[in-house]
């Protein structure tokens, strides 16, 4: 067999460059190589510009059109700056590096900026520049496209809350029939526990540092023993948004992303619980699912129509949590000052997102998909009169009889009963009209309890 081995969508490594590259596109602004590349310049550039406003004696405040310039850069990269950076690095055998020479040349044609081309980078070590990066990338991502499309999936389960607030479901408690519930308070459960999730990762404060070598603006005292570089650093790091992290070594020490991690890795965990529910609800025919012309569910079995979005989403929920896991557990841990294990690994953050943003697009493609098949849950339910051995126990209790659960448990369990013999079983309790008149007016999709005010009032 030949392979030919020129990078494409059919023989990339990872299906995140396959099969599923569109369905990834949109975090490649912030995950590719070239995007980390063009973040670095932003860092290298911000810094540069704070450093003429801060009057050091040798570099000049820059004129507007100096500004200009540099901003440009910024806004203008492109494939053949990434090109270029790939170029130098190749000599250099660095990446930040390779970006620093690339800044240098770029000021060629200004000589105010070339003048200034020996304090691109200054006092910095490669971890100030790449630690902020990262922290906008993910802060980028997370804003335009995590959480909008987490949000979006919240509000379908919402939506679905909603519609099937008053479909009456028979609950199953360790696979066994249970306490009757809605479908509509099934999907509200889910709804509200993922906009807890949300709010997790919501409020994860994204924190970058730009002090040096060891965390000490060692360097920048030694040039400048009488510059606030604390407070020049703070500058440029919320001018970003960020927040400036004080105490670090010579890596941010990452704290801060294992808390996005790990709220991003629950959520995906309520995203999966509920796959693998309404995959048994489809399999148990609760609900259909919208055909679409031209597909094929099972190679030879042609009836079939698989819940194949849930599977989707419940295995690629299953690697992106692993690796957001791994992220989680490796990033905060550097051997003394610094090691270079975190390096290599943070390359993995658009992987580990990627899985995730792949699943979530497959449950929202299963969502819109289902069709609510109440002919076969209200079947379900008018089968199981047993299950209001509950409520008649309950009331026993509150009127003082004698072993109420004793006596359900040796009417009810472990068999099914019929409607009669349940009303011919309360008819003689020794009850209160009301309370009986209450128990013989009861069905199983009438015993309900809350579960239709809980379902439409989710997310308001």
């Amino acid at each position: 067999m030949k392979i030919h081995t020129e990078l494409s969508s059919l023989n990339a490594l990872s299906p995140l460059d396959g099969r599923y590259a569109s369905r990834v596109d949109s975090l490649r602004p912030y995950f590719s190589e070239a995007a980390f590349m063009a973040h670095r310049t932003e860092v290298e550039v911000a810094w540069l510009i704070a450093l003429s406003e801060a009057g050091l004696p040798e570099l000049a405040a820059f004129s507007q059109t100096a500004k200009d310039q540099l901003h440009q850069i910024v806004i203008d990269f492109s494939e053949a700056d990434v090109a270029r950076i790939k170029e130098i690095e190749k000599t250099t055998n660095h990446d930040v590096k390779a970006v620093e020479y690339f800044l240098k040349e770029k000021v060629q044609t200004n000589p105010e900026l070339t003048k200034a081309a020996e304090f691109i980078h200054f006092a910095c070590t490669s971890e100030d520049i790449n630690n902020t990066s990262h922290a906008l990338m993910l802060t980028r991502a997370v804003e335009t496209v995590i959480l909008p499309t987490l949000r979006q999936l919240l509000t379908q389960l919402q939506n679905k809350a909603h519609e099937y607030a008053r479909q009456p479901l028979l609950s199953r408690t360790h696979g066994q029939p249970a306490t009757p519930t809605t479908m509509g308070k099934e999907f509200a459960n889910i709804a509200a526990r993922l906009h807890r999730a949300i709010e997790a990762i919501e409020v994860v404060k994204p924190l970058a540092k730009l002090n040096g070598a060891t965390g000490n603006f060692n360097a920048h005292l030694s040039a400048y023993p009488n510059v606030d570089w604390q407070a020049l650093a703070r500058k440029v790091i919320t001018g970003f948004g960020l927040t400036q992290n004080v105490y670090t070594i010579q890596i941010e020490p990452h704290d801060w992303m294992a808390e996005l991690f790990d709220a991003i890795a629950r959520a995906n965990t309520i995203i999966l619980d509920m796959d693998r529910d309404i995959w048994g609800y489809v399999s148990l025919g609760f609900f259909k699912q919208k055909l679409k012309e031209g597909e094929v569910g099972s190679s030879t079995m042609p009836h079939k129509v698989n819940p194949i979005d849930f599977e989707n989403s419940e295995g690629n929920l299953g690697v992106a949590n692993a690796l957001l896991n791994h992220l989680s557990a490796k990033l905060p841990i550097s051997r003394f000052q610094r090691d270079l294990t975190d390096s290599t690994v943070l390359r993995n953050l658009g992987v580990a997102l990627g899985y995730s943003v792949v699943a979530w697009e497959a449950s929202l493609k299963g969502l819109s998909k289902l069709q609510l098949n109440s002919e076969v849950i209200d079947a379900d339910i008018d089968a199981c009169w047993e299950i209001l051995a509950e409520p008649v126990q309950t009331v026993m209790r509150r009127y003082g009889l004698p072993q109420p659960y004793e006596q359900l448990k040796a009417l009810t369990r472990g068999k099914g009963i019929e409607q009669e013999t349940l009303r011919a079983f309360i008819s003689e309790l020794d009850l209160p009209f009301e309370a009986k008149d209450r128990l013989l007016a009861m069905t199983p999709r009438s015993y309900l309890g809350l579960a239709v005010q809980l379902a439409k009032n989710v997310g308001k």
